[in-house]
Protein backbone atom coordinates (compact mmCIF):
# COMPACT_ATOMS: atom_id res chain seq x y z
CA UNK A 1 0.00 0.00 0.00
CA UNK A 2 2.79 2.46 -0.42
CA UNK A 3 1.48 5.90 -1.35
CA UNK A 4 3.77 8.51 -2.87
CA UNK A 5 2.88 12.18 -2.93
CA UNK A 6 5.20 13.66 -5.54
CA UNK A 7 5.67 17.37 -6.07
CA UNK A 8 7.85 18.52 -8.96
CA UNK A 9 9.15 22.07 -9.16
CA UNK A 10 8.65 23.59 -12.60
CA UNK A 11 6.43 23.03 -15.57
CA UNK A 12 5.69 19.54 -16.87
CA UNK A 13 8.12 18.54 -19.59
CA UNK A 14 7.16 17.15 -22.97
CA UNK A 15 6.15 13.53 -22.65
CA UNK A 16 5.07 13.88 -19.02
CA UNK A 17 1.52 12.75 -19.79
CA UNK A 18 2.07 9.33 -18.22
CA UNK A 19 4.55 10.47 -15.58
CA UNK A 20 2.41 9.39 -12.61
CA UNK A 21 2.27 5.86 -14.05
CA UNK A 22 6.04 5.82 -14.68
CA UNK A 23 6.63 6.93 -11.09
CA UNK A 24 4.24 4.28 -9.74
CA UNK A 25 5.84 1.53 -11.81
CA UNK A 26 9.37 2.59 -10.83
CA UNK A 27 8.44 2.73 -7.14
CA UNK A 28 6.67 -0.63 -7.29
CA UNK A 29 9.78 -2.27 -8.68
CA UNK A 30 11.99 -0.86 -5.90
CA UNK A 31 9.42 -1.55 -3.17
CA UNK A 32 8.66 -5.02 -4.56
CA UNK A 33 4.93 -4.27 -4.64
CA UNK A 34 2.42 -6.17 -6.78
CA UNK A 35 0.28 -4.42 -9.43
CA UNK A 36 -2.30 -2.01 -8.03
CA UNK A 37 -0.54 -1.63 -4.67
CA UNK A 38 1.51 1.55 -5.21
CA UNK A 39 -0.45 4.77 -5.49
CA UNK A 40 0.92 8.09 -6.73
CA UNK A 41 -0.45 11.60 -6.40
CA UNK A 42 1.48 13.97 -8.64
CA UNK A 43 1.54 17.75 -8.47
CA UNK A 44 3.58 20.45 -10.14
CA UNK A 45 4.79 23.47 -8.17
CA UNK A 46 5.37 26.65 -10.17
CA UNK A 47 8.98 27.88 -9.89
CA UNK A 48 7.63 31.17 -8.51
CA UNK A 49 6.36 29.19 -5.49
CA UNK A 50 9.76 27.62 -4.71
CA UNK A 51 12.74 29.31 -3.07
CA UNK A 52 15.98 28.57 -1.29
CA UNK A 53 17.72 30.90 1.11
CA UNK A 54 20.66 32.91 -0.13
CA UNK A 55 19.38 34.24 -3.43
CA UNK A 56 17.71 33.14 -6.61
CA UNK A 57 17.36 29.46 -7.44
CA UNK A 58 19.51 28.48 -10.42
CA UNK A 59 17.37 28.11 -13.55
CA UNK A 60 18.29 24.47 -14.08
CA UNK A 61 17.40 23.40 -10.54
CA UNK A 62 14.12 21.44 -10.60
CA UNK A 63 13.70 19.46 -7.37
CA UNK A 64 11.38 16.50 -6.89
CA UNK A 65 9.91 16.12 -3.40
CA UNK A 66 8.47 12.74 -2.45
CA UNK A 67 6.49 11.92 0.68
CA UNK A 68 6.36 8.15 1.13
CA UNK A 69 3.68 6.53 3.27
CA UNK A 70 3.99 2.82 4.02
CA UNK A 71 2.01 0.53 6.32
CA UNK A 72 4.96 -0.09 8.60
CA UNK A 73 8.44 1.23 9.15
CA UNK A 74 11.62 -0.55 8.18
CA UNK A 75 14.97 -0.78 9.93
CA UNK A 76 17.41 2.04 9.19
CA UNK A 77 19.72 -0.20 7.13
CA UNK A 78 16.84 -1.22 4.86
CA UNK A 79 15.67 2.41 4.51
CA UNK A 80 19.17 3.48 3.47
CA UNK A 81 19.18 0.95 0.63
CA UNK A 82 15.58 1.64 -0.30
CA UNK A 83 15.98 5.44 -0.32
CA UNK A 84 19.00 5.27 -2.63
CA UNK A 85 17.30 2.84 -5.03
CA UNK A 86 14.04 4.79 -4.98
CA UNK A 87 15.81 8.11 -5.65
CA UNK A 88 17.59 6.58 -8.67
CA UNK A 89 14.38 5.06 -10.03
CA UNK A 90 12.32 8.23 -9.58
CA UNK A 91 15.07 10.43 -11.02
CA UNK A 92 15.04 8.29 -14.15
CA UNK A 93 11.23 8.33 -14.36
CA UNK A 94 11.17 12.14 -13.97
CA UNK A 95 14.22 12.82 -16.16
CA UNK A 96 15.92 14.65 -13.30
CA UNK A 97 19.32 14.13 -11.65
CA UNK A 98 19.23 11.84 -8.63
CA UNK A 99 20.57 14.72 -6.51
CA UNK A 100 17.28 16.53 -7.17
CA UNK A 101 15.08 13.79 -5.68
CA UNK A 102 14.28 14.26 -1.99
CA UNK A 103 12.36 11.52 -0.14
CA UNK A 104 10.58 12.08 3.16
CA UNK A 105 9.43 8.96 5.02
CA UNK A 106 6.09 9.50 6.73
CA UNK A 107 5.28 7.76 10.06
CA UNK A 108 3.86 4.25 9.48
CA UNK A 109 0.22 4.24 8.37
CA UNK A 110 -0.90 1.21 10.38
CA UNK A 111 -3.33 2.30 13.07
CA UNK A 112 -3.73 5.81 11.62
CA UNK A 113 -4.93 5.41 8.02
CA UNK A 114 -8.22 4.02 6.77
CA UNK A 115 -9.03 2.83 3.26
CA UNK A 116 -12.70 2.69 2.36
CA UNK A 117 -13.46 3.22 6.04
CA UNK A 118 -11.34 0.25 7.13
CA UNK A 119 -8.50 1.11 9.50
CA UNK A 120 -5.18 -0.34 8.47
CA UNK A 121 -4.27 -2.43 11.50
CA UNK A 122 -0.90 -2.89 13.09
CA UNK A 123 0.59 -6.34 12.81
CA UNK A 124 1.92 -8.29 15.76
Amino acid sequence: MPILQVEIVGKPSAGSGNLARRIADAAAKVLKAPPGRVWVRLRYLPRANYAECGGPVPRGMRPVFVELLKASGAPQKERLREAAALARALAKACSRPVESVHIFYEPPAAGRAAFGGELLEKRG
